[in-house]
């Protein structure tokens, strides 16, 4: 039994980005963990891959999500993501204010992160 508390305005966001691009779910987490969860929130097919924590490489400490294991064309990529550390090796490719990551998000049931971001890909 998976229990999973959602980001305000995520199944909005995963439809219309499902429907615009080739989306890529690629975590640190655990794919006994993140696998059912991205199941929970997938409603749509948006992930057309899902890349878990033996995808990543660690690094310093971290888990670096190397966006060069995608096969695809850096230059078309973005991550959305809310850890610079996670996307060191790709720090253009983040979606952000500059210097500015995704704002972390724990319970905020307020929070329009995830839809203020949408006018940016659309």
């Amino acid at each position: 039994q998976v229990y999973v508390l959602k980001r305000p305005h995520v199944d909005e966001f995963l439809q219309r980005m499902g429907e615009l691009f080739e989306c890529v779910l690629f975590t640190a987490s655990l794919a006994k963990y993140a696998d059912p969860v991205a199941d929970l929130l997938d409603k749509w097919g948006a992930f057309r891959a899902r890349l878990f924590r033996e995808s990543c490489v660690f690094h310093r400490g971290n888990y670096v999500k190397d966006l060069s294991r995608l096969g695809r064309d850096l230059r078309r990529i973005i991550i959305v993501d809310n850890s610079p550390a996670s996307y060191i090796f790709h720090p253009d490719n983040a979606v952000r204010t500059p210097g500015v990551p995704v704002a972390s998000w724990f319970d905020n049931m307020a929070d329009t992160e995830l839809l203020d971001l949408l006018p940016f890909f659309e």
